[in-house]
């Protein structure tokens, strides 16, 4: 039987990047649901049309309707206003709760066992939202936050040494802002850890512009990033739906896990079919620790101010 996965927000351009990316690897068929029905059903149709092509058996189909996402395996909650310069999160955070109002109940009526992955910013206080309003066991609401932060982190230090994506591995914890960590004991370039490999000044510099990669499309474009975004989406989709057992890093709802409780926080998970099949626990120097509990806190205050 055919995977069926469910993008809220599809005729946005995140959620039009995810569509397709799962088209493309045919990991399933596609249902956009947006407010925009109309916009819904061309994008699907154009995304469709290039399945012949691609060689994808993928169907795609899209408007307002929310029965044709009846027992899809995975939403995607691609929904909510992007943060503007000048935008507060407070702002975005009150703006965006009541959107994720709004869907929860649906997803709850269609699609009752599905895996949730929310991608609306802010990230962590949005999974928090959904996790809360639908009642899902925390194993099947996982935020879409380090795969984007990681591969961020990576496309700076390829530019930084002038070397291959594909040798780099990046490592980043904590809630998607700017006070995520980027771990860089645990970045490596074809398994040397980039402490090796770089200076101090250079290590922090590609820090902060990972923590600061998304202002910096905003500020470029004028609104969210939605490529990168789109195929990170993707990528914890294809670990889900072929059961990969993908080490990937993601805002989940912490129990006690890096002393962090009752709080969605990215930090390394096993994805497979059952969603969060496993949350690793590394070791952290003081100082990675303390920056992960500010991270958390920041997340936390976000949090308090929808109530969650």
């Amino acid at each position: 039987m055919k995977r069926k996965v469910t993008i809220v927000g599809g005729a946005g351009n995140v959620g039009a990047t995810v569509g397709r990316a799962i088209a493309e690897k045919e990991l399933g068929d596609v249902v956009l649901v947006d407010i925009a029905d109309q916009k819904a059903g061309g994008v699907a149709l154009d995304m469709y049309e290039t399945c012949p092509i691609l060689g994808s058996d993928s169907r795609i189909i899209g408007g307002s309707d929310w029965s044709a996402a009846a027992g899809s395996d995975i939403v995607v909650i691609t929904s909510g206003k992007p943060r503007k310069p000048g935008m507060s999160r407070d702002d975005l955070v009150r703006d965006n709760f009541e959107i994720m109002k709004s869907i929860a109940p649906n997803v709850v009526a269609h699609c009752p066992n599905s895996i949730m992955i929310p991608v609306a910013n802010p990230l962590d206080a949005m999974a928090q939202a959904l996790f809360r309003l639908t009642k899902f066991p925390r194993e099947r609401v996982i935020g879409m936050a380090g795969v984007l932060d990681s591969a961020r982190m990576s496309t700076f230090i390829a530019m930084e040494l002038n070397v291959s994506v594909e040798n780099i591995h990046s490592f980043v914890l904590g809630g998607h802002g700017d006070t995520m960590v980027p771990l860089a004991r645990y970045s490596t370039v074809a398994g040397v850890p980039i402490t090796e490999l770089l200076s101090k000044d250079r290590i922090d510099a590609i820090a902060a512009r990972t923590a600061n990669g998304g202002a910096e499309i905003t500020k470029l474009v004028g609104t969210s990033a939605w490529y990168a975004p789109g195929a990170a989406v993707a990528e914890m989709v294809e670990a889900i739906l072929r059961d990969k057992k993908k080490i990937l890093p993601c805002s989940v709802f912490l129990q006690g896990e890096y002393g962090i409780r009752d709080l969605f926080v990215g930090v390394p998970v096993k994805l497979g079919a059952r969603g969060v099949e496993e949350i690793f626990q590394i070791t952290l120097t003081p100082e990675e620790d303390a920056a992960l509990k500010k991270s958390a806190a920041a997340v936390k205050e976000l949090v308090d101010v929808i109530g969650m």
